[in-house]
């Protein structure tokens, strides 16, 4: 079976190997184990449960929480020829029952539904006429309180599972879970005996950076003035926050959008629609703009302000670079950080127990902003993974400030710790350090430990952030709970006894070198363009279409037919046919502008000078109305230009919005031009995909834009 899954992989998916782990996952839900998959964001979570799906008799039920991915992922089969479906809140009433009947009949291979749905009467009616091989549990770790985004949703799960009269393969994947985590993800969805895969928690793609200290607005106008051409998510703490630095953007003329709880629906659908489909570069947010951010061309995250844990911080740095190019992920820290995260946790609605595990959380995050360790690998080391190398491009392992010797002062900070016994919290140990007078330290006698005071001239915030380092590196260690103290740990002995020195870096501010532009060359942003304005057509994300990478790869290579376009990673067949006349116009359009000749045709072509075309006199545009006006069809054009039927119709297109005679009555079929125009009317002129689904089959996008054009509706 395997081989068959690698045969999909090719034909459906344009791939010619599995990335790592994926075969191995496969396999397993194949051979009929119960599966926990645990994948970095962008390592192929999806493609692991829908080619099984594909093979596998029956439709496979994806159980997400997120309805955006959802319709990306919909949308993204469809266009592979894979029949999908969902079914969530967004959806009309006589939508879901359209869905319903379709699921019943068993016409799709995947339907995805939010758990909210799973108790709703007409889905259990229908869990009973359906055949279901496989249900595939996306965000898996949202079943764990312990983890970072527990929902009580979740929870029912197991118990909708264990009532289906048979039992499908049960598998649940996620990106971010500690092995605490993932024990009880496999213990609340009541998994039997499941095959467990870690593939490894490193993004190799991802250049990580904590910088401290800088005028954020200063770093945030110089950073995007470096990227004039990328797109990128800065994440704030607030509501507050993300208003204030969408304005400054604003200020700055970037095309940026905004997306946190206090925004009403509407405005959170928009602006999340505007940044998937390239309308506006910048996504300023809270962690409201969460899971399923499936835009793969995030090619930076910035977070204004420290996260309140480690997996927050992952999963949102990690959804730059999802289409593996180089990607960059910056944290903004300063100290007072800490205490916006410790005041959401004390205002937040959970019990003791959760709010215990948070500041536990909130520690480690406090660590790796301070730790000088190379950050990929401190990273997957929390998420349990050993011996990984370090990344040799993060901000510490590129760092090469000379390393100061501190050896006496942790020596006196570590002492002072010790004699506290553990006791009390970090502050407590800062001010005895500095020598306070707080009447705290007096009533208790902590003013007579011989080090009280050997701080004193320090400030006390450089204490804090001293031995905030010292826990940092391992040297100390802060407990759990609400109200945490702190102690040293066994690493500390060798400093103290003299056996061993500390090193510190005095970190210095560096500019860091923009990351490879997501420009290319001439032809990959012809591409681009080609590629904006057919998911424009079809009312999708650019990125549904083609991934930046493999536009890349056809620049590089100019593919003259469809074969060759075929051995493109990212085209498989489904694509090809759809997309391949129109591409291979596009390059060889491109070569003929260029004066380049393509290396092979699939078919001899008729020269476009023979066709009366002069470069200057008469553009490419205007030879096709000519030839339309004489009366041949766009599919005969098409052929005698060796052009795509979509090129052609937007040349005809274009040169009547430019005032060109045309007979609209071949644009527009009869009887057609009214009924267009009220599917407009309803819809709205926005995107074309609401319009042509509100029309019978037999209206075309051609007869749309001719109505368009011709009532100069924009």
């Amino acid at each position: 079976m395997l081989e068959q899954a690698r045969a999909l992989l090719k034909r459906v998916y344009g791939y010619d190997a599995f990335r790592p782990g994926q075969a191995d996952i496969i396999s397993g839900l194949l051979e009929g184990r119960d599966t926990l998959a645990i994948l970095p964001t962008g390592g192929g979570k999806s493609v692991c449960y829908q080619i099984p799906a594909l093979i596998l008799e029956g439709t496979t039920i994806v159980v997400s929480p997120l309805i955006s991915l959802m319709k990306d992922q919909v949308d993204a089969l469809n266009r592979l020829g894979i029949p999908a479906a969902f079914l969530n809140s967004s959806l009309g009433a006589a939508e879901y029952r359209t869905v319903l009947r379709s699921a019943a009949q068993g016409e799709y291979k995947l339907l995805y539904i939010a758990p909210e749905r799973l108790d709703a009467p007409m889905f259990s009616s229908l869990m009973e006429q359906m055949s279901i091989p496989l249900i595939a549990i996306d965000e898996a770790h949202c079943v764990s309180q312990w983890g970072h985004d527990f929902r009580p949703s979740y929870r029912q799960l197991a118990g909708w599972i264990s009532r289906l009269t048979d039992r499908p393969l049960v598998a649940g994947f996620t990106a971010t879970a500690t092995r605490e985590v993932a024990r009880d993800i496999s213990e609340m969805l009541a998994l039997r005996s499941p095959n467990v895969f870690v593939t490894g928690f490193a993004r190799s793609n991802l250049a990580l950076s904590v910088v401290t200290g800088v005028d954020k607005r200063r770093f945030l106008r110089d950073f995007l003035a470096e990227r004039p051409d990328q797109s990128g998510i800065i994440y704030a703490a607030t509501r507050k926050e993300v208003e204030q630095v969408c304005d400054e953007l604003h200020r700055q003329g970037i095309a940026a959008a905004k997306y946190h709880g206090g925004l009403a629906d509407d405005e959170r659908m928009s602006a999340q629609e505007r940044f998937r489909f390239d309308e506006v570069r910048v996504m300023v947010a809270t962690n409201a703009f969460g899971m399923g951010i499936d835009k793969p061309n995030v090619r930076f995250v910035i977070h204004w302000q420290m996260p309140g844990d480690i997996e927050s911080y992952y999963q949102e740095a990690g959804r730059a670079g999802r289409d593996g190019d180089d990607s960059e992920c910056v944290l903004l820290f300063s100290p007072q950080d800490v205490q916006v995260q410790r005041f959401l946790i004390e205002q937040g609605q959970a019990d003791e127990d959760r709010r215990a595990v948070q500041m536990s959380k909130l520690y480690t995050m406090m660590n790796y902003s301070r730790t000088e360790r190379c950050l990929q690998q401190y990273i997957v080391e929390y998420f349990g993974e050993a011996d990984v190398p370090a990344c040799g491009r993060c901000s510490s392992c590129l760092d090469d400030t000379e390393a100061t010797d501190m050896t006496a002062d942790a020596q006196k900070a570590l002492s002072c710790a010790g004699r506290m016994k553990g006791r009390f919290g970090l502050t407590m140990v800062a001010k005895v350090l500095k020598g306070s007078k707080d009447k705290r330290i007096l009533e208790m006698g902590l003013d007579r430990l011989t080090t009280y005071g050997l701080f004193r001239d320090w400030a006390e915030k450089e204490i804090t952030e001293w031995l905030y380092w010292l826990v940092a590196e391992g040297y100390m260690r802060v407990s759990d709970g609400a109200y945490p103290t702190v102690s040293i740990t066994a690493r500390a002995l060798p400093v103290l006894e003299g056996k061993e020195q500390v090193y510190q870096k005095r970190k210095q501010l560096k500019r860091r070198a923009s990351s490879a532009s997501s420009a290319g060359s001439p032809l990959f942003e012809a591409l681009r363009s080609w590629r904006k304005e057919a998911a424009a057509r079809e009312g999708v994300p650019p990125f549904i279409l083609f991934f930046d990478a493999t536009l890349r790869e056809m620049a590089d290579r100019q593919p003259q037919s469809e074969d060759e376009l075929l051995g493109i990673k990212g085209v498989g067949s489904a694509k090809a046919q759809k997309y391949g006349d129109q591409i291979i116009e596009v390059i060889r359009s491109f070569a003929a502008t260029e004066g380049e000749r393509p290396q092979a045709a699939s078919a001899p072509l008729r020269s476009e000078a023979s066709l009366g075309e002069g470069t200057d006199d008469q553009p490419s545009h205007l030879v096709s109305l000519q030839l339309f006006q004489a009366g041949h069809t766009v599919k005969e054009i098409s052929q005698m230009r060796g052009m795509g039927k979509v090129t052609i119709e937007g040349h005809i297109i274009r040169a009547a919005g430019e005032g060109e005679p045309v007979d609209w009555s071949m644009i527009i079929p009869d009887g057609q031009e009214r009924l267009i125009l009220d599917a407009i009317d309803a819809q709205g002129a926005d995107k074309l995909k609401p319009i042509k689904d509100a029309l019978p089959d037999d209206v075309t996008y051609f007869a749309i834009h001719g109505v368009l054009c011709k009532h100069g509706i924009r």
